[in-house]
């Protein structure tokens, strides 16, 4: 569980399209963090973007793209990425990772 204090946020920037071992590279992703214990992961649909090949993919109302922009956002602590970042780094295949320090805020519950 995460506490207030200091944190790691990692941005993965994906295909849609991008395949790992037949499945998409977002899920499994996903469901490689799941099962490694991590506090918890966000998948993001854009609606267009661009890579480094300068080709804009979007939605269009008669077409459906297979390259649309995927981002995967989760918050950890220092440890825990460096035990999952060489995974995360394989199974990213040609996609991005962005590691950010950051201050983190875990309001106190009230019941």
């Amino acid at each position: 569980m995460l506490t207030t204090g200091k944190a790691v946020k990692v941005t993965l920037y994906l295909s849609d399209g991008a395949r790992h071992h037949g499945i998409p590279v977002y899920s499994s992703i996903l469901d490689y963090l799941f099962h490694s214990g991590v506090a918890g992961a966000t998948v993001i649909k854009g609606v267009a973007g661009f890579g480094d090949a300068h080709r804009i993919h979007s939605v269009h109302l008669l077409e459906i793209s297979d390259y649309l922009p995927i981002k995967i956002e989760l918050i950890e602590t220092r440890e825990k990425v460096d035990e999952i970042l060489p995974e995360l780094e394989k199974r990213a295949g040609s996609g991005l990772i962005e590691i950010q320090e950051i201050s983190l805020v875990v309001p106190a519950r009230r019941d």
